[in-house]
């Protein structure tokens, strides 16, 4: 199993469609009542998570159109905003709520199909798919960034919902490109400890913390259950605690 590149679209669009339909089959499997039991995320219900994951295709859907035209459109005006419409979502019924997530999420596939056929149409690919926009952390990032950025959503909140899908289920090489994505970003966290991970189904290790942090503490496991540990949705196999991942 080997990393993919985050800007590498033959792997992140496929992944995004895949883990959409995972996410969906998911949802799908709850009763209605179901929707208003805890997720695994502290403090939001599965409603909360469906809801967010609606709000973000709509975000992430401002960006792509940001790409195409070059108007700036940001994912959300603040934090707040964001946190308004996760919780507002959250109260949706559920016939409404299951809707507004297939729909914005078949918005977003359209948003990012239209870039794709601008860069085949226009032989213009890298200026299409090069273009700057910003993430919802304040990011300059390239357009060819927004489906990764949608694949951690769909493929890690399908799991957040504890309906069927586990880390267990992720594509390994979807788990790899995800740990140089987590080990890359908390490394850079305040008080990041210094920690090897040494998945026990992969030759390959990752290193959280700075390279000047001394020594670093091995935490063996597979690497799924590297990753649930290191997005903080999982008990690890060294007791450190680490920084918030997102």
């Amino acid at each position: 199993m080997t990393a993919r590149d985050r800007h590498d679209l033959a792997a992140t669009l496929p992944w995004l469609r895949e883990g959409t339909a995972v996410l969906l089959a998911a949802a799908d499997r709850l009763a209605d009542d179901g929707l208003r039991v805890p997720s695994t995320l502290p403090g939001w219900t599965r409603a909360h998570v469906l809801g967010h994951v609606a709000r973000n295709a709509e975000a992430l859907t401002r960006l792509a159109t940001w790409a195409r035209t070059g108007i700036p459109t940001p994912m959300y005006a603040d934090r707040e905003q964001r946190a308004r419409e996760i919780e507002s979502s959250a109260t949706l019924p559920p016939e409404v709520l299951r809707r507004e997530l297939r729909s914005t999420a078949a918005d977003l596939d359209d948003s990012l199909s239209a870039l794709s056929a601008l860069s085949a149409l226009s032989e213009r690919d890298e200026e299409v798919w090069q273009a700057t926009v910003r993430s919802a952390l304040g990011r300059d990032i390239p357009a060819a960034e927004i489906p990764w950025l949608r694949v951690r959503e769909v493929w890690l909140h399908a799991v957040d919902l504890a309906a069927g899908p586990a880390f267990a289920d992720l594509p390994a090489d979807l788990v790899d490109t995800l740990l140089d994505d987590v080990t890359g970003t908390l490394s850079t966290r305040p008080g990041c400890p210094p920690v090897r991970l040494a998945p026990t189904d992969r030759e390959t290790t990752w290193r959280l913390g700075p390279t000047t942090a001394g020594t670093p503490t091995t935490a063996e496991a597979p690497a799924a259950e590297l990753l649930a540990w290191a997005t903080g949705r999982a008990t690890g196999p060294v007791p450190t605690l680490l920084p918030p991942w997102l």
